[in-house]
């Protein structure tokens, strides 16, 4: 093991900016990519865990002074690292072997050719382990959760024991030469085919093709279903109605331009109760008329009743919620049609359920799960009998094809060694139970779609999945599709997904999958240790995946008994502060939190190896509590309290995109596009201790250069409070305690607040014209609200202007005696003339709210460097001032602004080049 205790590459500088765009851009890419592979909540890009990996392996030039004596020799070898990273990043280069030779290499000569294992102790959906066995690394993946040690096993564990293996399938190919994976996808995908052939024959009746007639001839003819629109129902609460009303959130079924149609209500009042038959009807409903429930509730269509969710609630718990089938989406000759429903298909539908259906109780979490007090709280009720019926049928069928690939193993000569899959056979038997894996995964992927709560689309006629985001919400209308259509939704195009994923898999060097508790020692010794544990109580994973284990459970507990052995996934020990686990106590769930975290980086402690720095990856909005003094925060106190506290000294934070640079945009809110990566290190001895007046001293000067480092990067505002805290608090572990007046030692919870505070001080330093100024400092007081006049003209004064000269330029009104700051829409439009950088910045912000990057590109693009660079300080500035008022609007208006920068710059770069173009051809040239 090499001694050296220099510093790596992550310690000193990233090429941030190519990380960033590389790890933005992931986001956009599905085919092949191996999340497609199982859902896992909160994955980190792929990008960033290689880059973190790579450079915490990497020597930094500077441990080698007798190479590169000087700054220049350093930077030029930082440059030509850098251009190894970013090539290394890209997802095209991901198995492009030049590339990643290139990559090893340098981790070969960094580390005396003895690289360490990697161990990820909260492994996931398998970026980190993934990516430390593409370059060439050993690597341990260990998860409470049997579903992230799945898909794990799947990525990592499996693919290496059946390396350039020829597929055992009767009629495959037989190339002479089957490299890495290709052979097990091809088996994979066989198998798959052979089940939905299967499935087809036992249960294809149970999906009958509708029924098109043809205009004119009066001629009949067959379209494959590609979905059943169905509503829940309930009765009317009116004594004088008493209807069994749809609850449907839109009866639109089709917006695309050209191709508009709506589900039209033919209600027959001449019975009591009202019937309600269901017609398509060219065109959109539009306004209160669009669906029966919103958010304030239902209306009942036949009499008018509001009907309040208290009573819908009581209703689902009563178990009088009903279903109607209110229309079909089928594969017609020219495209997708939308047909009533029939009575064939209703009585298709109606099959008894399967009493071999997995099933167990959803949580009672209300943050997370919304059926349960609609009556369906357990797993089985949120599938149809038709669905139980499918994945029953897909699910017992993976036993049978996994023991038709083990047969075919054997007669295509693979021998049996007797050695299960679970004990890492490689024989006959362990092929067929690593078939049975993926198998497994696709049949999890159905089961997101083949539910209740997949709805309709009608802005892209496709289905939403169940999991759109991390919670299992209450649907109303839902869209049941066809496992054996040729559409989206079917059995095929999963099983396409996971064998188009598995040829892209490392298959190189041996990797493990374990089911392990964070908190007990592992074991191992002196390896690296980049992990990405639950951000406190942001997610409940193990809550969330029972849904998926129910079914994996049926597939694959005789492959994996220990594995499986639990009805449900573990959840006591699982570290996330969940309230509700602890009878609504948010003191004993933080408690558990912060215990099980300290005694987790106290392991890490262990385990790593001293000359290679751990990174932990967090991604928690800061500002969960708000204070007179500061701003601090639960999850990240914990977090940092725990590093410190096991004994780390951090040495670096890097704030790396994790979002796609629209999302603030297209979802409004102020979410979090970034992750920070916390580096740090076994110190290298004994720290001292220091004051409280030099600690704020150092803070000034080191959060200062940080700050300039982190804007010019272009970190969103939301995202910018919490990575600045990286900076504040490696200045904190570097000292065994900072110490307050009275000599008691401050904490991480005080660290926090002092860095805030700091912070908070530094971003208003800046001046942007007296002005500019003013309007600052009047939104910071007021907001848009009014003011008197006196008290604006002496804050007017002290910033050396007048508030009628800023009437005249619009940019307060004034009048009677009261002053107020004009509104974004009331300001005059931009002037490429103007200097004043608070009307500047606003017509700015504007722009970007009203038309997109385009908008505000044109702005950009007939600015000076110098004022686009002020504006995205304001911008900085203004985001800070609304978030500590709570003004969310606001907030999420600046906070685009630079999530967006570099769109909006380069669309300006573009339009600058189209401008002189122009003029060029205009003269001559």
């Amino acid at each position: 093991m090499s001694e050296t205790k220099g510093k790596k590459l992550i310690e000193v500088a990233l090429p941030l900016d190519k990380i960033n765009e590389a790890c933005v851009r992931e986001k956009s890419i599905r085919h092949g990519h191996p999340s497609t592979l199982h859902l896992w909540w909160a994955r980190r890009p792929l990008a960033a865990a290689r880059a973190v990996i790579w450079a915490s392996l990497v020597d930094d030039p500077s441990s080698h002074p007798e190479q590169f004596p000087t700054e220049t020799a350093q930077e030029k070898e930082r440059n030509r690292l850098f251009k190894i990273l970013e090539k290394l990043v890209v997802w095209e280069n991901s198995c492009d072997e030049q590339v990643l030779h290139a990559a090893k290499e340098e981790i070969m000569k960094s580390t005396g050719g003895n690289p360490p294992a990697l161990l990820d102790p909260f492994c996931g959906g398998g970026a980190i382990p993934l990516e430390a066995q593409r370059l060439g690394l050993k690597a341990y993946a260990s998860d409470l959760n049997p579903i992230p040690v799945m898909i794990n096993k799947a990525m990592i564990e499996i693919p290496p024991l059946f390396q350039d293996q020829k597929p055992v399938h009767p009629g495959s190919s037989q190339l002479n030469v089957y490299q890495g994976n290709a052979g097990l996808a091809e088996d994979v995908e066989y198998y798959a085919n052979w089940m939905r052939d299967e499935a087809y024959k036992r249960i294809g009746y149970l999906y009958p093709k509708a029924t098109i007639r043809n205009g004119g001839g009066g001629g009949e003819e067959k379209a494959t279903v590609i979905a059943w629109i169905w509503a829940r129902t309930v009765k009317c609460p009116n004594p004088a109605c008493q209807s069994e009303i749809p609850l449907v959130h839109s009866f639109n079924l089709s917006k695309k331009k050209g191709h508009e149609c709506h589900i039209h209500l033919d209600i027959d009042h001449s019975t009591h109760p009202a019937s309600i038959t269901y017609t398509i009807e060219s065109g959109l409903v539009e306004g209160t008329k669009e669906g029966t429930v919103s958010r304030q509730g239902a209306v009942c269509p036949v009499c008018g009743e509001p009907i309040d969710f208290p009573y819908l609630r009581e209703e689902g718990k009563q178990h009088h919620l009903g279903a109607t089938l209110m229309a079909i989406v089928a594969d017609g000759p020219n495209g997708r049609i939308y047909l009533p429903a029939t009575e064939e298909h209703v009585q298709a539908s109606e099959c008894e359920r399967p009493e071999e259906a997995p099933d167990g109780p959803l949580p009672v979490n209300p943050r997370n799960f919304n059926t349960p007090i609609y009556g369906l709280d357990h797993y089985a009720n949120l599938f149809t009998s038709r669905q139980l019926v499918a994945l029953t049928t897909f699910s017992a069928l993976v036993q049978e094809a996994q023991q038709k690939a083990e047969q075919d193993a054997l007669a295509a000569g693979r021998g049996d060694d007797g050695i299960p899959l679970e004990k890492l056979g490689k024989g006959a038997k362990a092929y067929g139970q690593a078939i049975g894996v993926y198998l497994a995964c696709i049949v999890d992927k159905a089961t997101n779609l083949w539910t209740s709560l997949a709805s309709w689309m009608n802005d892209r006629g496709a289905f939403r999945e169940t999991f759109s985001r991390q919670a299992i919400p209450m649907v109303w209308d839902y869209a049941e599709a066809n496992p054996f259509s040729d559409a989206g939704g079917n059995f095929l195009q999963f099983s396409k997904r996971v064998s188009d994923v598995i040829k892209d898999f490392p298959s190189t060097t041996n990797c493990q999958a374990v089911q392990w508790d964070a908190t007990q020692d592992i074991s191992l010794r002196n390896i690296m240790v980049s992990t990405d544990p639950p951000y406190y109580d942001n997610i409940a994973y193990a809550d969330l995946s029972d849904f998926f284990y129910v079914w994996m459970r049926q597939s694959l507990r005789t492959t994996y008994p220990d594995l499986f052995a639990t009805m449900l996934t573990p959840k006591t020990p699982e570290l996330i502060a969940s309230p509700y686990r602890f009878d609504g106590s948010k003191v004993k769930a933080k408690q558990h939190f912060e215990d099980g975290m300290l005694q987790t980086c106290r392991n890490i402690f262990q385990y790593a190896r001293p000359d290679i720095p751990v990174t932990i990856y967090y991604a928690f909005k800061q500002s969960d509590a708000r204070e007179t003094d500061g701003t601090a925060s639960s999850g990240w106190e914990t977090m940092l309290s725990a590093i410190i506290k096991a004994g780390f000294v951090i040495t670096g934070t890097w704030p790396l995109k994790t979002e796609s640079t629209g999302r603030a945009i297209s979802q409004g809110a102020n979410a979090l596009a970034s992750s920070i990566v916390i580096v740090c290190r076994k110190p290298d001895g004994a720290r001292p201790d220091i004051l409280r007046k030099d600690f704020v001293d150092i803070l000034h000067g080191e959060l200062k250069d940080a700050l300039t480092k982190l804007q010019s990067s272009n970190i969103a505002p939301v995202d910018l409070a919490q990575s600045i805290i990286g900076p504040g608090i490696a200045v904190y572990s570097r000292y065994r305690k900072v110490l307050a007046a009275d000599g008691s030692a401050i904490s991480v919870r005080d660290a926090l607040k002092m860095i805030n505070a700091v912070y908070a001080e530094i971003i208003k330093v800046t001046s942007f014209g007296p002005e500019a100024d003013f309007c600052l400092i009047l939104y910071e007081q007021n907001g848009f609200n009014d003011m008197r006049f006196g008290e604006a003209d002496v804050l007017a004064r002290s910033k050396n202007t007048a508030v009628d000269k800023m009437a005249k330029e619009g940019l307060v009104d004034s009048a009677k005696g009261i002053v107020r700051l004009k509104t974004r829409e009331e300001l005059s439009a931009f002037s490429p003339h103007s200097e004043n950088l608070w009307l500047i910045t606003q017509q700015v912000v504007q722009a970007c709210e009203k038309n997109g990057y385009a908008g505000t590109a044109a702005i950009f693009s007939q600015l000076n460097g110098a004022q686009t660079d002020q504006v995205k300080k304001m911008c900085y500035r203004l985001y800070k001032i609304a978030d500590s008022k709570g003004w969310s609007k606001d907030g999420q208006a600046y906070n685009a602004v630079i999530a967006g920068w570099d769109a909006m710059a380069h669309e300006a770069a573009q339009l600058k080049q189209q401008k002189n173009q122009a003029v060029q051809g205009t003269l001559g040239f």
